[in-house]
């Protein structure tokens, strides 16, 4: 890279930390997550601009860094997670009285690692340990709240994390552990397809068997002290709706400001036909 090129990246990127905590913040929607966040032309500030309280980044191992990029292919030096996630959240928080919207809103910070799990992680933790004091901390025992929860998504190194004493981060579950029943400090959360689960909506409406299929699952989490997500839905409003009405606890979308939209609506507009 050309050493013009090196220096508009990083003035980019240092407008984008600053930018995260320019302005007052947003009002929080605890229940949205920006899919594949990195993929809007300003991650992590689009969200945060409409609200969201939940956003996912893909990262692979690059070299010895971790980048953020769908594929690998695409993966570019300057992007890493640190630059784009990590160094902002952590200004903004600084600059926000220590939090990412306010106190009663958790922040969570998907990191879903494509390839090589082992060794990603082994390169994710010093930074983790690095940004540790805005960072929600796990043992065995107990959750210490932080103004982000990192969570680890895709090739999960399971094994190594849930032998570490202190942890900087937490798993997401799949469907059968709400049967086998993980600890919630190592698992609170339960993310899966929603194929081959349940089936397209059709006519804009899940079946009735399909829905009261929903609400059990949705049950079954908070029971254990779990939060859940769907990925893979269809990203529309009529989605939206049965996911809220059901009690899903995040709501995927690459639409940041129509989820923002239909969230903010009052229930009884929520149900009438988009």
């Amino acid at each position: 890279m050309h050493r013009s090129s090196v220096l508009l990246a990083t003035l980019t990127l240092i407008g984008a930390a600053l930018s995260a905590q320019a302005g007052p913040p947003a009002q929080p929607l605890a229940r949205a997550h920006a899919h594949n966040d990195y993929e809007h032309s300003r991650p992590l500030l689009d969200a945060l601009d409409q609200g969201f309280a939940s956003v996912e980044a893909d990262v692979h191992l690059v070299d010895g860094r971790l980048l953020v990029a769908h594929d690998r292919a695409q993966a570019r030096p300057e992007r890493t997670l640190e630059a784009l996630y990590l160094d902002p959240l952590a200004e903004r928080v600084r600059t926000n009285g220590g939090s990412v919207f306010d106190r009663d809103t958790e922040f969570t910070l998907w990191v879903d690692i494509k390839a090589d799990p082992e060794a990603t992680y082994a390169a994710l933790r010093p930074l983790l340990e690095r940004h540790q004091a805005m960072l929600t901390r796990f043992t065995d025992t107990q959750r210490i709240p932080g103004a982000v929860t990192v969570l680890l998504s895709g090739a999960r190194p399971i094994a190594t994390v849930r032998s570490e004493p202190v942890r900087w981060c937490a798993l997401d579950g799949r469907l059968p552990d709400l049967e086998t029943h993980p600890s919630p400090l190592l698992f609170p959360v339960i993310s899966d397809s929603w194929r081959p689960t349940f089936p397209w909506f059709r006519d804009e409406r899940l079946p009735e068997a399909d829905r009261r299929r929903l609400r059990d699952l949705v049950r079954r989490a908070h029971e254990q002290g779990r939060r859940i997500r769907f990925w893979g839905i269809q990203d529309q409003p009529f989605a939206w709706r049965e996911l809220s009405d059901a009690g899903v606890d995040l709501i995927n979308t690459d639409r940041l400001a129509d989820l923002r939209s239909f969230l903010t609506q009052p229930p009884a507009r929520r149900g009438a036909g988009e």
